[in-house]
């Protein structure tokens, strides 16, 4: 995938995982959380046998949203 999908990708699970914990921040910070939980999403799929993020489509979109979401959590966990 190109940069600037990657970018609306990140953008987009990233907005989902904030929308879903109520943690993350403005546009940067989701596209931020959104790639690096593309990347935490791929790597717990393939612990369970999965596929991780694969092109644009519902899910890779599903992936990155997990592993968002896992991202977040953690790091709300470490900042108490």
């Amino acid at each position: 995938m190109g940069i600037l999908v990657w970018i609306i990708f990140g953008a987009l699970a990233g907005w989902v995982a904030h929308l879903l914990t109520g943690r993350g921040g403005g546009l940067i910070v989701n596209i931020i959380v959104g790639i690096v939980g593309a990347f935490i999403g791929g790597f717990l799929m393939s612990l369970f046998g999965g596929a991780g993020v694969g092109g644009f489509d519902l899910y890779s979109f599903f992936v990155a949203v997990v592993g968002a979401v896992v991202l977040l959590l953690v790091l709300g966990l470490i900042q108490r």
